[in-house]
């Protein structure tokens, strides 16, 4: 992931939006939610995002969007870890893994009206 951002240095939120798969609106929003997410801005007001401010923006969006976390609760996972730097890799499998097991009760119990 890393690699991805070593060609500059700084980028704007329309880049950011296109690399993360969101509208730059979706970013603004992030950053009025959760309080790690405050990139830079310069002389003109405009966001710019670091790599680190990236790979923030990306944590959040996994949180989000592929583990289903709602915003309070990513928050929470978030604040867990004290600066927002990561996410406890255990607490995500058992969340995940809670997660397909409720999946497979549920279609358990479609079969049994």
């Amino acid at each position: 992931m890393a690699k991805e951002f070593q060609g500059k240095m700084y980028y704007s939120i329309s880049e950011v939006a296109g690399m993360v798969g969101v509208e730059p609106y979706v970013l603004r929003f992030w950053e009025k939610e959760f309080g790690h997410l405050r990139p830079k801005k310069n002389r003109a007001g405009n966001r710019i995002y670091q790599p680190k401010d990236i790979q923030k923006v990306m944590q959040v969006k996994r949180l989000l969007h592929d583990e289903g976390y709602t915003i309070e609760g990513a928050r929470n996972l978030l604040k867990r870890d004290g600066n927002g730097n990561g996410v406890d890799p255990a607490a995500a499998r058992v969340k995940a893994m809670l997660r397909e097991i409720r999946e497979e009760l549920e279609e358990l119990l479609k079969l049994f009206p």
